[in-house]
């Protein structure tokens, strides 16, 4: 089974990795947010990206979920004592990643060939592909104003309520080939458990992408980031009930009605499956909350074998 997941953040990358396991190699396409991909001190970092590569090649911090396990921070330190403020935590490895993406991409080599290299050196069994080789900016209206999105996410913790979402460039953008091609091949198209509005709307904003995904006839299934009401990791709670959206496994459902033919929702989101039902979307309930390897493992099955079910009865 040829599968595409559109994914963004931790619980994207958990997700992949569990399809990574459960597949033959080479038979996962994630393709990947770029939207929170920003500049810092003349390196170009792509946070989701660099997330589900490590996550997928098992270099990832077990603890944090991003970033690289057993990682220093003695360059950190170094470009503290000079004054500079160390907001946002480059470890010495990961460090190696964004020069030379950097460099990369200023010879001239576009940001899917740069990941294919990188994803390669590190051993991934998945292809990894960005959602476009253009950039593309997510800009948030706080009450503070206009922000970028890692400035609101990671210097500012999280703490803005977020009125609005704009993605400077993305009219600009347009889907490759690459993720034309996958997503054309694939039996099944999977939604991971990502924040719907900064992960996966950036990706479906891609001009070209939501064509493409319509034009595939493949089951596509969207696994909740609510359970419960609340984001087991992130803001995607708080950012969905500010921008009026219910947050609750039928309020994800709400958001991809028209694009979806299945939901995953855990266990205690039972209540909600009639709800979901009668947008047309059929729904498998299960322990969605991915604790361990053994947890991504089992619930990539569940979802191969959810989608197999809808293609069969399509």
């Amino acid at each position: 089974m040829k599968v595409v997941a559109l994914a963004g953040g931790v619980g994207g990358a958990k997700l992949a990795a569990g399809l990574q396991d459960a597949l033959p190699d080479g038979d996962l396409t994630v393709v990947v947010n770029t939207a929170d991909d920003f500049d810092l001190w003349g390196l170009r970092i792509c946070p989701d990206l660099d997330t589900v590569m490590y996550t997928l090649a098992d270099f990832a911090n077990p603890v944090t979920g991003w970033g690289v396990r057993k990682e220093s921070f003695n360059s950190l330190g170094m470009i503290s004592v000079y004054g500079e403020d160390c907001w946002f935590k480059l470890g010495d490895k990961d460090l190696a990643t964004h020069i030379l993406r950097t460099n990369r991409l200023r010879e001239g080599a576009s940001l899917t060939e740069v990941t294919a290299g990188l994803v390669e050196a590190l051993g991934a069994r998945a292809r990894i592909l960005p959602m476009c080789d253009e950039p593309v900016a997510t800009i948030l209206d706080t009450q503070e104003g206009p922000m970028e999105f890692q400035v609101y996410f990671v210097r500012r913790g999280q703490k803005d309520d977020v009125r609005g979402v704009e993605l400077r460039g993305i009219e600009d953008a347009q889907i490759t080939e690459s993720v034309s091609v996958a997503l054309a091949g694939a039996d099944l198209i999977l939604l991971c458990p990502s924040n719907p509005i900064v992960s996966i709307w950036p990706v479906l904003a891609v001009p070209g992408m939501r064509k493409a995904l319509e034009a595939s006839p493949a089951p596509k299934v969207a696994v909740s980031p609510i359970i419960g009401g609340r984001a087991l990791k992130g803001p995607a709670d708080r950012m969905l009930s500010s921008l009026g959206h219910e947050s609750s496994a039928t309020g994800v459902a709400r958001i991809y009605e028209g694009l979806i033919d299945g939901m995953v929702v855990d266990l205690v989101d039972t209540a909600e499956r009639a709800e979901i039902e009668a947008l047309g979307v059929r729904v498998l309930e299960t322990e969605a909350v991915m604790r361990d390897a053994e947890d991504r493992t089992r619930l990539a099955r569940e979802v191969l074998d959810f989608g197999a079910k809808l293609a069969g009865r399509s």
